[in-house]
């Protein structure tokens, strides 16, 4: 039972502390996009997201050490195994630093054909120069992150969340004045990776003093072969894993800038959306991702039916934060770009439907996704993000010359049926949870089911009233998607088990407080 309510508190704290970090981060970052896209223009701001897409592709190098790593010390932390985390540690700062060396000699091969990555542009300055500066600022990140292990196994991702948002906070306060001040995209760039060295020396410094066995790694036992073995071979699961993921979700703006007809600048159109719905997925899937921790605890325990039970109430809450945040960005993303960056940012409605059909796709991933983190199971499945590479390479190539635009997405949204079809049911849901495929498709059909359904009425009820005023849209749009999707998806759901589960659960909790009084 404390072990239990433990894991509760832990889930909880983590949840609330990611919602109020995103909450502040991402009002800081959409005042710093706008004086950024008014003050330097869109070009920038397509070289911006391009860079970041292409280093995106070069964290491949990282091989998913660090989820491996995270959890293989689960148990350890759990059962206060000091010489086991310690040696675990150790072994993850000397792989980073490492990867930091073999990210930073790959990006400096590519660095001479990066002009022909971007295509032609305007600016000024140096593009292979630019690039070198996001490619420092990454490598050296590498460098600094690998204490971050600790505060993740023992499920506190709210210190993490806290410290990064405090530095977000204080990079967006600096860039804007030097953006305002100077209009120089390379100092800017120069703040970037001084705040990413300074929140990492800051993680380090808690970590030591929280952790102060860990403060000095120079005498560890060395790491059992039997340990690293299995360690490499989850790495080497991951690296599929890593490379589907940057396929699926990273060569968008790539595809983008180099079709004809669309370019860097199309781009920076596209990065505007790109960062609202990225906000809103990290603010929603972080609170679904705080329980990767409690969900690796809970595997431990070797409860399959439990297991299930609790797989099927995280996929409800998943389901519907998704559900409503995918809708919500359908009916205001529009006037809100309009206020914030202006109306000649906006994309077409076709390309909005597709990104918010990927969005909700992606977002209900999650929960498969830390099951499978939390399960270990890295290596099983490992081709199948090669499949769904493929196909999203080939897919978005073709889409993109029959829809245009809207077929990047169209892509991405075709490849990911290979998880939501094969990978999960039967690598996840079977192999981790004992559980019938009749059973997964059930659940995912049912919610997908409602959520059509519930977009389908709020986007109709939406379009019934429209007003000039841009303000006066967002509030009204805002009102509509708080209320209408939320009690339609309570309705819906009020009588499944997943929902008891949660009733349950939050009158225990409630119970045990009264009791302390």
């Amino acid at each position: 039972m404390v072990k239990n309510s433990n894991r509760t508190v832990n889930s909880i704290k983590n949840g609330l502390a990611s919602t109020i970090v995103y909450v502040i981060t991402t009002l800081m970052g959409f005042i710093s996009q706008a004086i950024f896209i008014r003050t330097l223009g869109a070009e920038y701001n397509g070289i911006k997201g391009l860079f970041s897409n292409i280093l995106n592709m070069l964290s491949i190098a990282e091989l998913g050490f660090g989820s491996a790593i995270v959890y293989h010390l689960y148990k350890p932390m759990a059962e206060k195994d000091i010489e086991k985390i310690k040696t675990l540690v150790k072994y993850y700062r000397n792989i980073y630093h490492m990867i930091a060396a073999i990210i930073f000699t790959i990006g400096m091969l590519i660095l001479p054909i990066i002009p022909m990555i971007v295509g032609e542009v305007s600016v000024p300055e140096n593009i292979r120069f630019l690039f070198f500066l996001y490619l420092l600022s990454t490598a050296v990140s590498y460098l600094l992150t690998y204490k971050r292990s600790v505060l993740y196994a023992d499920q506190k991702n709210y210190i993490t969340n806290t410290v990064g948002s405090i530095f977000i906070i204080l990079r967006s306060l600096v860039q804007i004045a030097i953006i305002i001040l100077t209009k120089n995209f390379i100092i800017y760039l120069f703040s970037q990776i001084i705040f990413a060295i300074l929140e990492n020396v800051t993680i380090n410094i808690i970590v030591n003093k929280k952790y102060q066995y860990i403060k000095d790694l120079s005498n560890v036992e060395n790491m059992p072969k039997e340990l690293k073995q299995d360690i490499t071979t989850k790495v080497k699961g991951l690296l599929f894993h890593k490379i589907g993921a940057f396929v699926v979700l990273g060569t968008d703006n790539i595809i983008i800038s180099m079709t004809k007809g669309l370019g860097v600048v199309a781009v920076g159109m596209y990065a505007n959306y790109n960062m609202i719905i990225g906000q809103v997925k990290s603010l929603f899937g972080n609170i679904i991702n705080s329980l990767t921790a409690s969900v690796g605890n809970l595997l431990i325990e070797k409860d399959k039916v439990k297991a299930r039970s609790i797989y099927q109430a995280i996929f409800l809450l998943n389901s519907w934060l998704f559900c409503f945040c995918s809708i919500s960005i359908y009916c205001m993303i529009e006037p809100f770009v309009k206020i914030w960056v202006g109306g000649e940012y906006l994309l077409p409605k076709f390309v909005l439907i597709t990104l918010v059909i990927n969005l909700y796709i992606q977002g209900i991933r999650t929960t498969s996704g830390i099951f499978s983190d939390a399960g270990g199971i890295f290596y099983e499945n490992r081709f199948v993000p090669l499949i769904e590479s493929a196909i999203n390479i080939i897919a978005s190539l073709i889409f993109v010359r029959i829809f245009g635009f809207a077929g990047v997405f169209l892509g991405t949204i075709t490849s990911t049926l290979v998880l939501f079809l094969y990978s999960y049911p039967k690598y996840v849901y079977k192999l981790v949870l004992d559980g019938e495929y009749p059973e997964y498709f059930k659940l995912h059909i049912k919610h997908g089911l409602i959520t059509v359904i519930i977009g389908i009425i709020t986007a109709y009820i939406s379009s019934l009233i429209v007003v000039q005023n841009n303000w006066l849209q967002l509030i009204f749009n805002g009102i509509l998607c708080l209320f209408v999707p939320n009690i339609l998806y309570l309705l819906c759901s009020i009588k499944m088990p997943e929902f008891v589960f949660y009733k349950e659960r939050i009158r225990t909790l409630l119970a045990k407080r009264r009791n302390k009084r």
